[in-house]
């Protein structure tokens, strides 16, 4: 008999998980000719991610905005003195295909880690480590952590608004 999935209700948001962080991430190494160095001085991308967002959505965010090709093994490194601490926290891959129950789920995996469960704070240093082979090593740089907005909401307003109910008396005047 097979096993009947239940349905996944979402998960109420709270506290951290309302939170959008903003993050810097630099490329410090990797095969890089001398000439595109000498061309890229600097090389990151600015990008925000929600709390509730785990790091396997931070890989991917990553990915995309380094116009990356091919999937490769990845892990982050949170809590050290930089971005290639080994005494830092490890999150990887989990390399078992079955989806664990919620209350099974290991720790230190970058499907069930969320970005808001790290504790990070601004101006904290992390690592993310790409293709194990190439060695594409970044610092990632939290640089602001806000309050996620909430919609609807107003973005620019020119002129005043005018009275909801009008004074015709005061019109006259």
């Amino acid at each position: 008999m097979a096993k009947q999935q239940a349905k996944k209700q979402p998960a109420r948001k709270t506290g951290v998980d309302k939170q959008i962080y903003t993050l810097d991430v630099f490329i410090i190494s990797g095969p890089l000719t001398r000439s595109f160095v000498k061309e890229n001085k600097v090389i990151s991308r600015t990008i925000q991610i929600r709390g509730d967002q785990t790091l396997e959505d931070l890989h991917q965010a990553i990915f995309y905005a380094f116009d990356r090709e091919d999937e490769h093994m990845y892990e982050f490194q949170v809590g050290g003195e930089g971005p290639i601490d080994p005494k830092a926290q490890r999150y990887t891959l989990q390399l078992y295909a079955e989806d664990p129950e919620p209350e099974d789920r290991p720790a230190g995996y970058v499907e069930y880690t969320t970005v808001g469960s790290l504790g990070l704070k601004v101006n904290d240093a992390f690592g993310y480590w790409f293709d194990f082979g190439d060695d594409w090593r970044h610092q990632i740089n939290v640089v602001a952590i806000e309050e996620e907005p909430k919609y609807p909401r107003v973005v620019k307003r020119v002129g005043e608004s005018p009275p909801q109910y009008i004074d015709w008396d005061e019109e006259d005047e």
